[in-house]
C-alpha cells in the first residue's frame, strides 16, 4: 500500500490527536495520506452525503471513530470498493478492529501487504410513494421501518418475492445484513450471523404476538414492506432509516422494496480470530 485515505470523525478524535500521530507516522515511512471525514461544525451535512471526491489512486481507507463512522464512511465511498478498516476510538466497536494501542504495528502490516480482505454484502432500499415518485438508499448494516411519531402500534405487511409472508403488528421491523446482525438487531432479541455470510434477516421489533420471531432469507431473496392503514383506519406515519444515517419518512399506501445491492464493501482483517472468538471477547467487555 501507498497511498491511505484517513477517515476521521473529530467527536471522537479531539484535536484529531490519533489522525495527526497517524498522518506522521506514515509520511515518515514513505506513504501519501490524504484526510477526509465528519467534523465537529457541519457532521449532519456530511451524514447525508453518499459519495465524496476521493483521489482514485487510494489502496486503503483508514476509519477513526466508531461503528457508525464506519457505517457512514462506508456509504461515502461504496461506488470506488476502497478496502476499509477502522481504529475504535469508539465502545464495543464491532466494526473496528485496530485498538490505539496497537496503531504502529498494525499500519507497519498494512505498508507491508500483510493482511487479507473480506466482503460485506450491503442493501439497496427502494422507497415507492404513493405520487408515483421513489427514492433509494444504501445500508451496510440495515434498514428499519419504526414510527415517526407519537408511540401507536405499527402495522406493517410484509410480501417475499412479490408473495404475501405476513401482517407485523409491533414497533416495526428490521432488514439487517450479516454485519449488522451484531446492531440494532441484536439488541432486538436476533440472532448474530457470521459477518462473511451472504444473506438477509428480517427483525420484527417488539412484536405484539408471541409467534413473530426473526426470519433468515437468501440474499438473492426480495423483501417488500407495505404501510397499510393503522389501527381503527387511521394513517401511518413511519420513516424507513438507513444505516441510522438516513431517514425517509413514508405513510400509508407507501412501500419499500429491499434486495442485496450490487454493491460491496471490502474490509480488511489484520486479526488471527474467528468471528466466534471476537464477539465473544466483545461481549464479556
Amino acid at each position: 500500500m501507498k497511498h491511505f485515505l484517513i477517515y476521521t470523525n473529530e467527536l471522537k478524535d479531539k484535536n484529531l490527536t490519533v489522525t495527526k500521530k497517524m498522518e506522521q507516522f506514515l509520511l515518515e515511512k514513505g506513504q501519501r495520506v490524504t484526510l477526509t471525514g465528519i467534523n465537529n461544525t457541519d457532521s449532519k451535512e456530511q451524514a447525508q452525503k453518499e459519495a465524496l471526491d476521493y483521489p482514485k489512486d487510494i489502496d486503503c481507507m483508514l476509519v477513526l471513530g466508531g461503528d457508525g463512522t464506519v457505517l457512514q464512511a462506508a456509504r461515502e465511498t461504496r461506488s470506488l470498493n476502497i478496502p476499509l478498516i477502522g481504529v475504535n476510538l469508539g465502545n464495543l466497536g464491532f466494526l473496528t478492529q485496530i485498538e490505539p494501542s496497537g496503531l504502529e504495528e498494525a499500519l507497519n502490516r498494512l505498508i507491508a501487504g500483510d493482511y487479507q480482505t473480506e466482503s460485506r454484502m450491503m442493501l439497496r432500499g427502494d422507497v415507492f410513494f404513493s405520487e408515483k415518485a421513489s427514492s433509494e438508499g444504501f445500508a451496510l448494516n440495515d434498514i428499519v421501518i419504526t414510527r415517526n411519531g407519537p408511540i401507536q402500534i405499527v402495522k406493517l405487511k410484509i410480501y417475499v418475492n412479490g408473495k404475501f409472508l405476513n401482517e407485523y403488528n409491533g414497533d416495526g421491523v428490521i432488514l439487517t445484513t450479516p454485519t449488522g446482525s451484531t446492531g440494532y438487531n441484536l439488541s432486538a432479541g436476533g440472532p448474530l450471523i457470521e459477518p462473511g455470510a451472504q444473506l438477509l434477516m428480517l427483525t420484527p421489533i417488539c412484536p405484539h404476538t408471541l409467534n413473530q420471531r426473526s426470519i433468515i432469507f437468501s440474499s438473492e431473496d426480495e423483501i417488500e414492506i407495505e404501510i397499510p392503514l393503522g389501527k381503527e383506519g387511521q394513517i401511518q406515519n413511519l420513516v424507513a432509516s438507513f444505516d441510522g444515517i438516513t431517514n425517509i419518512p413514508v405513510s400509508t399506501g407507501e412501500r419499500i422494496k429491499v434486495c442485496k445491492s450490487t454493491k460491496s464493501v471490502q474490509f480488511i482483517q489484520l486479526r488471527q480470530e474467528s468471528f466466534l472468538e471476537i464477539l465473544n471477547k466483545k461481549m464479556s467487555e
